[in-house]
């Protein structure tokens, strides 16, 4: 997680001013909903993923370690190409991808323990919302 969070805070504000110029969509949250959902994101994932390691079945554990490294790897893709390489197409598969990666984790935590796959739903949903967000990117540049 810790990967996750420095390797997608370093790629986001290192494309700052491309981003600030760019066509918005009209229903994109307030930049105070961005700061305030991903630790929650990183707090939820961390918790969740202790209740699967330790209370999970060995085929829950690999779900959800597996989904969480898919999950991982395109959302760092997406910052990458949409952030450094300015590929927004791309980079709205690429968040597309972190979406259905991210359906085994929300799955291997809810028959693990109730609390994990619900505190995991807001994440699901926001992944959905940003893959959203970035195919109107897309669309709008």
């Amino acid at each position: 997680m810790v990967v996750y969070a420095a390797g997608s805070g370093w790629l986001v504000s290192s494309g700052d001013a491309w981003y600030r110029g760019l066509d918005t969509p009209s229903w994109q949250p307030p930049d105070l909903v961005f700061g305030l959902i991903w630790p929650y994101n990183f707090v939820a994932i961390v918790a969740s993923g202790l209740a699967v390691s330790f209370q999970g079945t060995g085929n829950a554990r690999a779900v959800w370690l597996a989904g969480l490294a898919g999950s991982v790897a395109a959302a760092l893709a997406w910052a990458w190409l949409f952030y450094e390489q300015h590929a927004l197409w791309a980079s709205a598969i690429a968040l597309i991808v972190a979406a259905v990666a991210t359906l085994p984790i929300v799955a291997a935590a809810f028959t693990t323990r109730t609390w994990a796959g619900v505190i995991l739903v807001p994440y699901q949903v926001w992944l959905a919302l940003a893959a959203a967000l970035s195919i109107s990117y897309a669309r709008l540049n």
